[in-house]
């Protein structure tokens, strides 16, 4: 299978198409943002109506995965998984690929800032080095100019 992954803003998955707002960027933060994951899986012909398992999961730049509280105080990596499938449409020429589209939006995140971290993504429990994207947290603003400087007493 072949794959794409892109950064985005948002994203929604319609009728076989993406719609991508903000896509393609590397770089994110420091704040918390929402973001979203846009994904396009070509399918050969011989691996349609069969059902698939699709797993993403955050890693930090150390190759960790990436936690957020959980229930009773414990780290909970981020994981998203589902399962998709896709059919033969009557009429298509035996041997074509298949598109899916994925669009997985994300909240609000609190990530350290100035570090690295990579969506990696399996299909059936197999990975490759294409189906990875990476991103880095800038780090803490410090003001300068006017603005920082604070109002007399």
């Amino acid at each position: 299978m072949k794959l794409t992954m892109l950064l985005a803003d948002s994203a929604q998955a319609v009728e076989g198409k993406l719609y991508i707002l903000g896509g393609g960027w590397s770089v994110i933060g420091p704040d918390p943002t929402p973001s979203a994951i846009a994904i396009k899986i070509d399918v050969p012909w011989t691996e349609s109506n069969k059902r698939h398992r699709i797993e993403l999961e955050l890693l930090d730049e150390d190759g960790r995965p990436t936690l957020v509280p959980g229930p009773i105080g414990t780290g909970v990596p981020i994981k998203i998984s589902g399962d998709f499938e896709v059919g033969r449409p009557p009429g298509l020429r035996a041997g074509t690929d298949l598109g899916v589209v994925l669009a997985l939006n994300i909240g609000p995140l609190t990530l350290a800032p100035g570090r690295g971290y990579v969506w990696t993504c399996s299909i059936n429990g197999q990975t490759r080095d294409e189906w990875r994207v990476a991103f880095m947290t800038r780090t803490a603003q410090t003001q300068t100019g006017p603005e920082a400087i604070p109002p007399a007493q």
